[in-house]
């Protein structure tokens, strides 16, 4: 699936844009649940088209890039983790996965793998609802006027248009939509010690749910964006007991 870095075209009036509807693909083997999220989310104006498994999504990709996946982790043949794992490679496509099981590895490995967000089934499509507009909410949140595009924070700078790394090289690397977000908030509270439940808060735009610790996950895969690893990271280091903290100055280029 080599679709390069994702463009998005629209997105809802109720997100506070004005362009044309968001695309979003649903892949699940299960045809009601299919049909059952295409009409729900197609009732919420959302453009809307399924796939049943791997192949079938390929063949959609091919004809038109959506704005969001929305992917089974339960698939025959190549399931969930190995299309996460593909669209990684080459795109931010924003990706929601869902998962039947009420074991933590799952989710654990899908956001290791770059998903923005997770759901478990059964679900109440309402909350299905409200992860799709967070989620296309924080990928297409528009720079605004009084920021600075680049931000240069130790050896790297963001750029907060095209939402890519550059290091000292000058060489790019596009962020995922989650890895993206977390290092915003991070930019945007240097020098400060931050919570997990506020990591979340933050990057997320809801509490964190109990126990829940998908931000370790995710910090530590922004960390190896980053170069570096839990145990000898200089720029994102882990405060025991308390959180994490971006140990960096941050400055804007101009």
């Amino acid at each position: 699936m080599n679709h390069g870095t994702t463009k998005h075209r629209g997105t809802l009036a109720g997100l506070g844009m004005t362009m044309t509807p968001a695309t979003l693909i649903v892949v699940d083997d299960d045809i009601e649940i299919r049909e059952l999220l295409a009409d729900y989310l197609g009732r919420h104006g959302f453009r809307t088209r399924v796939a049943e498994d791997a192949a079938a999504l390929r063949r959609l990709l091919a004809d038109d890039i959506p704005d969001l996946l929305i992917v089974d982790i339960m698939l025959p043949g190549e399931d969930g983790f190995a299309i996460c794992r593909d669209v990684r490679r080459s795109s931010d496509l924003p990706i929601i996965m869902l998962t039947a099981s009420a074991d933590d590895t799952d989710r654990i490995l899908g956001l290791e793998l770059g998903a923005d967000d997770y759901l478990s089934k059964p679900f109440n499509p309402r909350e299905l609802l409200a992860r799709i507009k967070a989620v296309l909410r924080r990928t297409r949140a528009r720079l605004p006027s009084d920021h600075a595009r680049w931000l240069r924070f130790g050896p790297w700078q963001l750029d907060r248009v095209t939402r890519e790394l550059i290091d000292d090289k000058g060489e790019r690397s596009a962020l995922s939509g989650a890895d993206y977000q977390l290092l915003q908030v991070f930019l945007d509270h240097p020098e400060q010690v931050l919570s997990r439940d506020a990591l979340f808060d933050l990057s997320r735009g809801r509490p964190a749910p109990p126990l829940d610790r998908s931000i370790d996950v995710h910090v530590c895969r922004l960390r190896q964006r980053l170069g570096e690893d839990a145990q000898h990271s200089q720029l994102i280091k882990t405060v025991r007991g308390a959180g994490y903290v971006l140990t960096a100055q941050v400055e804007s280029v101009q």
